[in-house]
């Protein structure tokens, strides 16, 4: 049977988020996205749309520069190459076509600041990066997923992975991205903060019986 390969990559962010994290939890990788791309310069996920804009996040392509930016050079991944059939990789990029024309997707912040003792929170329509990856995994047939996708965390997928031999590495980055590195002012991020939570609120109370894929 032929086969096509999808790459998970786990990101050692540098970011202060990202080393908070890594103090809290004592696990190396704190952010997780997709690769289609075998050299690797495209990454898929559900992350912040600008490096000074937390909260201004949704659906995104990254770059090797959002990961290893300013006067950073690299930043260390573990990605794990997975074998898939053409059928499971074409429903892959169906899932992933389909949530970036679909413009009512949103960042999952509540998921994500609650994993640790809530183990998933699902709001329609809302992804963070775990919640995202963990769904292209299980769309991918490659492992057994014991749970509902997005109650895996970073860590758990690590270990869901684990017997595909994860390959650990420093990543270059090629060039700045001097639009992703721009300045965002306090105003703008409280009015992100603002709308962001505001869409997440009424969809916990008013579509909490939409499905959640």
């Amino acid at each position: 049977m032929e086969h096509k390969f999808i790459y998970v990559v786990f990101i050692k962010a540098l970011t202060g988020l990202g080393k908070f994290s890594r103090m809290l939890n004592k696990y190396e990788y704190t952010h997780i996205a997709v690769s289609l791309d075998e050299s690797l310069e495209d990454f898929v996920t559900f992350s912040r749309k600008a490096h000074n804009g937390p909260f201004m996040a949704g659906f995104m392509h990254e770059k090797r520069e959002h990961y290893a930016f300013g006067n950073h050079k690299s930043v260390k991944v573990k990605v794990y190459k997975l074998p898939v059939s053409s059928v499971k990789y074409a429903k892959i990029q169906e899932y992933i076509q389909g949530i970036e024309e679909d413009k009512d997707y949103v960042f999952n912040l509540y998921s994500m600041l609650t994993m640790s003792f809530l183990h998933g929170l699902p709001i329609y329509k809302a992804h963070n990066c775990m919640s995202f990856v963990s769904k292209i995994i299980k769309l991918s047939g490659v492992v057994r997923m014991n749970k509902p996708f997005y109650k895996y965390s970073i860590q758990d997928m690590d270990k869901l992975l684990s017997g595909f031999g994860g390959r650990e590495f420093q990543l270059k980055k090629k060039r700045e991205d001097k639009e992703y590195m721009r300045e965002i002012g306090a105003l703008q991020n409280v009015k992100t903060f603002l709308s962001l939570n505001g869409k997440l609120i009424y969809r916990l109370l008013c579509k909490r019986n939409e499905l959640y894929e």
